[in-house]
């Protein structure tokens, strides 16, 4: 598991010539730093000074504390999705009934591969809504980090896209293709948000 092994071990996996991990995982670690540095502006915001956000500090730290599990999870899940993809690819293809057998198991393999990108748009569209409400109450010394956190969470979105689009272009299956605009749609939404966040704390700092 990616959140079990050292960071030297897993950017060596990261970087070999091997095809998991991959951008999908990498997304998903992006999205598990945004939330990891929203918890700690959330956590930066509390005490005497901060006594009337307080509540809303904890809040946003607890629902991050539970996303950076999750999307590491979302990360193994996108490494085992792809690989299944491969392991499709790799069924044999002599006969006729070889082919259509091992198209479909791609079609099933590449539907199922889709699942950890949609997840991943919608987790990490969780950081920049989190990062948006942190940014207006925040201590003011740790609030670079709500942009850093936001543009982690964009590079996550972004990722995601861009992994479901292939996906979606594999797919022949026009319902099951169509099924995914909302989602891609909500995704390219989430991306501009997080500018948003980020230009928002640009302007608070620059005050």
């Amino acid at each position: 598991m990616i959140g079990s092994e050292t960071l030297n071990d897993y950017l060596e996996r990261l970087a070999s010539r091997e095809p998991t991990p991959g951008g999908g995982a990498a997304a998903a670690l992006h999205a598990a730093q945004g939330a990891a540095l929203i918890a700690m502006v959330a956590r930066y915001t509390t005490g005497a000074k901060y006594a009337e956000h307080e509540e809303r500090s904890l809040r946003i730290a607890a629902r991050a504390d539970d996303i950076i599990p999750e999307a590491l999870q979302l990360a193994d899940d996108d490494e085992k999705a792809f690989a299944a993809v491969i392991a499709a690819y790799r069924l044999p293809s002599a006969s006729d009934e070889d082919r259509a057998a091992r198209s479909r198991a791609v079609q099933r393999a590449t539907v199922a591969a889709a699942a950890p990108p949609r997840a991943l748009i919608a987790l990490a569209t969780e950081v920049v809504d989190l990062g948006r409400e942190l940014a207006e109450f925040s201590n003011p010394n740790v609030i670079s980090d709500v942009a850093a956190a936001s543009e982690a969470a964009r590079a996550a979105i972004a990722t995601a896209l861009i992994t479901l689009d292939m996906n979606i272009n594999a797919i022949t299956d026009e319902k099951v293709r169509a099924e995914f605009a909302d989602e891609l749609r909500d995704g390219h939404d989430a991306v501009l948000s997080a500018q948003a966040v980020t230009d928002r704390v640009r302007e608070k700092v620059m005050a």
